[in-house]
Order: structure tokens, then C-alpha cells, then sequence
């Protein structure tokens, strides 16, 4: 309803076609990413990132986002890096049918040292209040698709980071020295990033690493309106863990994780770092960024609706009774597709 520049900005519900909304909010950051981005001086798609992990969030609910809001601060502004930022909250935005109403940028030189700045991000969105996706639907025999990630989205670069590192230094660091050393090589001098990455040809380490979370709103949105979805869970920092947040908890997600591919950065992160299955399980997406639960009888309609949204679709398990003592995960062949 109002232009940029206000103290506050405003928005007409009824104006975008709202009748007995429900409003759903959300915020998150971008995480350690950031040092990826800000080592390499490429800052373009941190702000896709940000939107992401928050619009990502209020999909699971029914909600459309409505109105996106920013924090940016910096020991010192750069203005060329702060365009690029910009540009990709705006774009993230766009992907979402969201509106950029509005933010802070904050210089703080007695926060932040050199090129560092950090983001934030808050989100609104509305549902109808009889359209609201609670879980409470999801039964057993339900059948548990995911929908494909671009990449390592934006959990677990701390892993990450300290993967590159090693592998840089050629092993695990085991001194303080070593760990400077470590440090220098990954954040200082940029000489890890700006190699070829091992797992996507074409790129550099750096850029591959910062392909930008994929935004999963509208084919998300078009399936909900389709019928037969029981819940969705966007598949972030706890990986598989997160499903229960929108189970009964009467019931578990069997998963099998040989169902999907998983994608390449995945596997060269687990054999450089040799890290367990199980915490690629919970750290990593693993090549799944959103799964979707979904009525049996409309499984196939649902996951034509995304393929024609562009997503890739595997059908990855289902939903079973609970076993005494278990979380909500049955996860098979986890040490067979990541160990």
C-alpha cells in the first residue's frame, strides 16, 4: 500500500484476494555461507539464499509469502557487494511472488572487521484458515515424496568449510597452527575457492558452492491447491530430522535413501571429510530440499503437478506406525548411498 522509505510499510490483505487469512511468519539467515561468499568476493546469490530459507519455511504451512524485509550489516559498506546482495534478495523475491517491502542496512566497524557482514531475514505470509497445513492429515500408508535440491542450499558450511580447508592442507588439522593455517588458506587467501571444483566441472570450488537455495513456492503452492497434500517439510539443517516436525506422533517417515540421487557435491563432501552417514543425514539435504507427504490415492496427480513446475520428483518412502523409541525417521540404506 506504501512506497519505500517510510518508518513502516503496509499491506492490504483484502487487496490480494484474501478472505479469512491466517498470517504465517518466519526468519532466518544465510549461516556461515557467507564467509564462502565473502572469501570469494561473489556475493550475487546469498541474497536468493536468504529469501529462500525463509519463504521455504512458510510454504510447509499453505502460506503464499506476502512481504519479504532485510538486515544487512557490515563493518564498512561496500557498495558493490551490497548491489549484488540486493539484487539477489530482489530475485528471491521474484521467485517467490514475493513483495521486497523494505530493510536496514547497518554500518557497525566496531562489530564487524574487514569485508565481513551478516544477513537476516523476515518473511509474512497469509492461508486461508481452512487451508492450513498442520500435519494433522498425514496417516499411515501415506506415501513420501521429495522434491530435488539445487545443491547444499544453505546448511552445514561450517562442515564445509573445515572439508575444503583439510583438503587444502592435505588432512585433518590436529595443531593450533595447523588450524590457523587452515583458516588462512580457506578465508584469507582464497586459493581453495578459486580452484576447479572436483564435483561440478566448469566451475570453480567457490561457485559451486554457492549455488543458491532453490526456491520451492510456487510448484509448492500449485500442488496444494491440487489436493491430496498432508504436510511439507522443508528439508533444512537437520536433514532428514526435520519430517517429524509435521508428523503425529503416533507415526514415522520409512525413507529409503538410495530413492533419490544424490548429487555429486554431496558424495565428494562425504569421501573428503569422511563423515559417517548418519551425520550426512542430519547435517546435509543430500540432494533432497522439500518432502511432501501425500494421500496414497493422489501421490501421482500431486507429483505430476510438480514435474510440470519444473521440480524433480522421487518418490522416497512412506508413512508407517511408530516403533517404541523412535524419533519419526526410519532411514534404510543410509550407510549404502552416503557411507
Amino acid at each position: 500500500m506504501s512506497g519505500l522509505g517510510g518508518f513502516g510499510a503496509m499491506f492490504d490483505l483484502k487487496a490480494a484476494g484474501f478472505t479469512d487469512p491466517i498470517l504465517v511468519s518466519g526468519t532466518d539467515g544465510v549461516g556461515t555461507k557467507l564467509k564462502v561468499a565473502i572469501s570469494t568476493g561473489k556475493h550475487d546469490t546469498v541474497g536468493i539464499d536468504l529469501v529462500a530459507m525463509c519463504v521455504n519455511d512458510l510454504v510447509v504451512q499453505g502460506a503464499q509469502p506476502l512481504f519479504f524485509l532485510d538486515y544487512y550489516a557490515m563493518g564498512k559498506l561496500d557498495v558493490d557487494a551490497g548491489r549484488q546482495i540486493i539484487e539477489g534478495i530482489a530475485e528471491g523475491c521474484r521467485q517467490s511472488n514475493c513483495a521486497l517491502v523494505g530493510g536496514e542496512t547497518a554500518e557497525m566497524p566496531g562489530m564487524y572487521g574487514g569485508g565481513d557482514y551478516d544477513l537476516a531475514g523476515f518473511c509474512v505470509g497469509a492461508v486461508e484458515r481452512d487451508q492450513v497445513l498442520t500435519g494433522d492429515k498425514v496417516q499411515d500408508g501415506d506415501i513420501v515424496l521429495g522434491l530435488a535440491s539445487s545443491g547444499l542450499h544453505s546448511n552445514g558450511f561450517s562442515l564445509v568449510r573445515k572439508v575444503v580447508a583439510d583438503s587444502v592442507i592435505g588432512g585433518p588439522a590436529d595443531t593450533k597452527l595447523q588450524a590457523a593455517v587452515r583458516d588462512h588458506i580457506v578465508d584469507k587467501a582464497r586459493l581453495a575457492y578459486t580452484a576447479p571444483a572436483p564435483f561440478a566441472p566448469g566451475k570453480t570450488l567457490g561457485e559451486a558452492l554457492l549455488i543458491p537455495t532453490k526456491i520451492y513456492v510456487k510448484s509448492c503452492m500449485a500442488a496444494i491447491k491440487s489436493g491430496g497434500i498432508h504436510a511439507l517439510s522443508h528439508i533444512t539443517g537437520g536433514g532428514v530430522e526435520n519430517i517429524p516436525r509435521v508428523l503425529p506422533e503416533t507415526l514415522a517417515a520409512e525413507i529409503d535413501a538410495t530413492a533419490w540421487n544424490t548429487l555429486p557435491v554431496f558424495k565428494w563432501l562425504q569421501k573428503a571429510g569422511n563423515i559417517q552417514a548418519s551425520e550426512m543425514a542430519r547435517t546435509f539435504n543430500c540432494g533432497v530440499g522439500m518432502v511432501v507427504i501425500v494421500d496414497k490415492s493422489a501421490a501421482q496427480s500431486v507429483r505430476k503437478t510438480f514435474e510440470t513446475n519444473g521440480e524433480t520428483v522421487y518418490e522416497i518412502g512412506r508413512i508407517v506406525k511408530r516403533p517404541a523409541g523412535n524419533d519419526g525417521v526410519i532411514l534404510r540404506n543410509a550407510d549404502k548411498a552416503w557411507g
